[in-house]
């Protein structure tokens, strides 16, 4: 079991920047992946970003390329979303994720077996 508790949340205006944090604990060395997504009211879960536990490989949906930033921190088990020029359409419940053993996709909500409850973002215009 993989237990993952995000923070970092907030209410933030257009064009700000918050960076979302995500501590991992329990069987962190099986991880292969983690990933963040987001859930806006009436809309289904989207992928935002994600990355090699290991290696270090990037992804991240279009609509985010280039303003948010995914890193990681093997020794403290913690995965960062640094999000820059953030936009009010950018507002979601946003929960990190993560995948033992490896995958050909993270990108997908199925991909992934463990979530964390989820954090806030507010983008005010």
């Amino acid at each position: 079991q993989v237990q993952l508790v995000e923070s970092g949340g907030a209410l933030v205006q257009a064009g700000g920047s918050l960076r979302l944090s995500c501590a991992a604990s329990g069987r962190t060395f099986s991880i292969y992946a983690m990933g963040w997504f987001r859930q806006a009211p009436g809309k289904e879960r989207e992928f935002v970003a994600a990355t090699s536990w290991s290696a270090g490989l990037t992804y991240y949906a279009d609509s985010v390329k280039g303003r948010f930033a995914i890193s990681r921190d093997n020794a403290k088990n913690t995965v960062f979303l640094q999000m820059n020029s953030l936009k009010p359409e950018d507002t979601a419940v946003y929960a990190c994720a993560a995948r033992p053993n490896y995958s050909d996709s993270v990108i997908r909500p199925s991909d992934y077996d463990y979530w964390g409850q989820g954090t806030q973002v507010t983008v005010s215009s």
